[in-house]
Parts: C-alpha cells; sequence; structure tokens
C-alpha cells in the first residue's frame, strides 16, 4: 500500500521528544501550560504538580496507563481536601472554592489518558466530588433564563480525555455571553451511557439530551448550537447531518472523521503531540478489545464517509483545526467540503491539534452570529 503524504509532512514520520519518559514530558511539554493554568491544567496549580512530578520523575514511573502513576497523585490530593474542608468548616469559601478545583484538576490529570481500570474509575469519582463541591453543577443557565426569557445554549461535547468537570472556564465564557450550556461526554468515555461499539448510539443519545432539554423551559430550543471538542468533534460532524433540523450550527474542533481512523495513520499516531500513546485510549474508547482490532475494523464502522453520514445534507457546520494536527489529520476537516452542504472553516497554519492558540478568537465570534441570526 503506498505511503499518503499528509500535510503534517515530515513531522508524521517523527517521535516527539516528550514520549522518551514521564521526565521529559514534564520538562519538554507539560510544565509550561501548567504555569500558565492552560490545557489541561486549568482550575489547577503549579506547586501542587511539582510535587506530583517530581516524586513520579524519581520513581521512575513512565506508563500514564499504568496504577502506579495514578496513585502517585492521591497523597497531594488528600492532603489539600484537609485544607479544602476546614476552609469550609470556617466559612472562608473563596478559599475552599480554589482549593477544591485544585484537587479536580489534580485528579483530572491522574485518570489521563482514559480510565482503564479500578484505580483510574476511583480518581474519576474523586474529581467529580472535589468539582461538585466548587461549582455544584454540569448544566448551567444565566440568571435571566426564565420561561419567558429562554436562552441559546451550547451543547458542548466533550473528547477522549476532557469531561464533565473540566469545562470551567469555558462555561464562564458562556453565561458571559447569556448562554445556557449542557455538556456531553461521548460514547466510551466517563459517564457516558451510549454503547460505544455501536456507530448509531450517539444518535439515540442526542436524541435523548434534546428532549430532555426541550422540557427544561430555560433553554431556547431554536438556538442550540453543538460545539465538539477533539475527538468530541466526530459527533460534532455527525449530530451536524443526522439532527440537522434541531440544531442552530454545529462546531467541529479538531475533528477526525475518516482518514482519521485510516492505519497508516493510526501506525503513527502514538508518535505526535498527545501526551502519551494515543492508540490504547483511543481502541477502548471505541468498544475494540485490543488495538490491532481498533486499527483493522474502525474505518469501515466508524468513517462519517463510509457510512456516508456525510453524504447528507447538514445543519451550518465550522471546522476548526491546526494544519499540523498529529491527532487528527487536517485532510478530514478539509474533506468535508467534497460532501453534502456547504462548510465554513478556519485552518491555522502550522498549529497543532485543535488549532489552539488562535482558535478560539475564530470560535467564539462564529458563534455569536449564528446565535444572533
Amino acid at each position: 500500500m503506498l505511503e499518503k503524504n499528509w500535510m503534517l509532512g515530515e513531522a508524521f514520520a517523527m517521535r516527539s521528544k516528550h514520549h522518551g519518559s514521564i521526565k521529559a514530558l514534564w520538562e519538554t511539554k507539560w510544565r509550561f501550560p501548567c504555569v500558565k493554568g492552560l490545557y489541561p491544567f486549568h482550575d489547577g496549580s503549579i506547586a501542587d504538580f511539582d510535587k506530583v512530578f517530581d516524586h513520579l520523575i524519581k520513581s521512575n514511573i513512565n506508563d500514564a496507563y499504568s496504577d502506579a502513576y495514578t496513585e502517585a497523585f492521591f497523597p497531594t490530593c488528600t492532603s489539600l481536601l484537609d485544607q479544602a474542608d476546614s476552609a469550609t468548616a470556617e466559612h472562608n469559601p473563596a478559599l475552599a472554592f480554589s482549593l477544591y478545583l485544585r484537587i479536580a484538576c489534580l485528579y483530572r490529570i491522574s485518570r489521563f489518558p482514559i480510565m482503564n481500570s479500578a484505580v483510574k474509575w476511583k480518581a474519576w469519582e474523586a474529581q467529580k466530588a472535589a468539582y461538585m463541591k466548587a461549582v455544584s453543577l454540569y448544566v448551567r443557565v444565566p440568571s435571566s433564563a426564565s420561561p419567558a426569557k429562554p436562552v441559546p445554549t451550547i451543547l458542548l461535547i466533550t473528547g477522549l480525555d476532557g469531561y464533565r468537570p473540566d469545562n470551567t472556564q469555558r462555561s464562564y465564557e458562556f453565561l458571559k455571553r447569556r448562554w445556557g450550556c449542557v455538556i456531553a461526554e461521548i460514547p466510551g468515555t466517563a459517564d457516558c451511557p451510549a454503547d460505544p461499539k455501536d456507530p448509531k448510539s450517539p444518535d439515540r443519545l442526542w436524541d435523548s439530551i434534546l428532549q430532555w432539554m426541550g422540557k427544561k423551559e430555560s433553554f431556547d430550543m431554536t438556538k442550540v448550537v453543538a460545539w465538539g471538542l477533539s475527538t468530541g468533534g466526530y459527533y460534532a460532524v455527525r449530530i451536524a447531518h443526522t439532527h440537522k433540523e434541531k440544531l442552530r450550527g454545529s462546531v467541529a474542533q479538531g475533528a477526525g472523521v475518516h482518514h482519521f481512523f485510516d492505519r497508516q495513520w493510526l501506525r503513527r499516531a502514538d508518535d505526535h503531540e498527545y501526551p502519551f500513546d494515543l492508540n490504547p485510549a483511543l481502541a477502548q474508547k471505541f468498544g475494540y478489545d485490543s488495538v490491532e482490532e481498533f486499527k483493522e475494523q474502525s474505518q469501515k464502522t466508524f468513517s462519517l464517509v463510509e457510512t456516508r453520514i456525510v453524504h447528507k445534507p447538514s445543519t451550518r457546520l465550522l471546522l476548526i483545526n491546526g494544519t499540523h494536527d498529529g491527532l487528527m489529520p487536517i485532510e478530514d476537516s478539509m474533506l468535508l467540503f467534497d460532501y453534502g452542504s456547504p462548510k465554513e472553516a478556519s485552518f491555522f497554519p502550522n498549529l497543532l491539534h485543535m488549532g489552539y492558540p488562535s482558535s478560539n478568537a475564530s470560535v467564539y465570534p462564529w458563534l455569536e452570529s449564528v446565535m444572533a441570526g
């Protein structure tokens, strides 16, 4: 089989240096966004993570899929939880709020890249418990929302490793614009009840969520826009076609819809910008028993081209990504222009997965224009 000429160029065949060890990951890729409070460290504190990663490095714990990696975060979480509970008892809500979010962030990173063991699930449950002590809800509406004044709403579709408690800042952006927000996890991740092996299960999931939203009089069901992040971008493309009449629009950010499932692409995906090996998490997420089974079967089963989903008309669909995305190839966003309804897009030259840090400057104005229309 001939090798494809990917837009990623020579970088397609290169292994990123952060894959060498947990030390390399921390020092070359993760410590900087942690200092800045950027994904995936929003709500967190560099002091907490310096302590944990110092232990991981000294203990030579390099496999994030292992329980040893996850358990390394627990002592710091326990210590901070004692402080947060004391702050609550002492009626210091600002301090308690900050501490609970820091704890939730620690548990978030501890359960990366996917919950593949009882220990990872313990971390996930602990993350939710800490987050709910700070924020106490996953569905948000502005205080002005009422049956008489229902609000435009974002259906935020999460990705492979970022879930409901991982979108504090994005939710605030929605509330600032007087929009509601409903956050939903995708099949095969977190608490999503949909069958990960059934490519049609998300369609039933969206039916249920939209029906539930329709019964809540605070949502303006004529102004619902989906926004799918990373692996959730696949579902944003799908819902744009399967639920065209229910949505004002959809944003697919970092979407993989066809070439993403190609064996040639997957053969190198572990080497690119994802912090850990990507294929084991993807295989579990899509319901396969092994990476080899995922590579062999997933394109025929899940490709939105093979299953002819993208041949259908869609609602307004905005495609966002960096041209050098090493997780979901930019070719997947580009090929969508060959099918169905006209599309809109912003592609960012030389930027990586999701088009960060430039992409939000395109997404929010587009959302504002769609909601106002």
